[in-house]
């Protein structure tokens, strides 16, 4: 089966650098420093991108992310927690649009 997306993918990341080897080097330099503990653990840092790689639904972040929350100590209900967090944060963005669907609603009725 042919898919868009390809495992084989992931681990050439870095090969984007063909193109631009500073703006390459600039992001993974950012990148890197982004996902070194600080004020939130590794830990903490592998489940918010798990729930922000489902939320922008990347499939190499979420093939990542699960690998970097399991290597960090998450568990399986840690991670489907981060999950659904996530999903109800997107869920409620859409909902509370629809404020404006009802302003528009009645101004037109009204």
């Amino acid at each position: 089966m042919d898919h868009y997306y390809h495992r084989s993918h992931l681990p050439r990341f870095k090969e984007i650098a063909e193109g631009s080897k500073e703006l390459a080097d600039a992001f993974f330099k950012y990148y890197d420093s982004v996902f070194t503990e600080g004020a939130l653990t590794v830990r903490e840092k592998a489940l918010i991108a798990l729930a922000v790689a489902s939320t922008v639904q990347c499939p190499y972040c979420i093939d990542a992310y699960t690998t970097a929350c399991l290597e960090s100590g998450s568990d399986l209900e840690q991670m489907t927690e981060a999950v659904h967090v996530a999903t109800a944060i997107r869920g409620g963005a859409s909902l509370v649009h629809g404020v404006q669907m009802l302003d528009q609603v009645k101004r037109v009725t009204m």
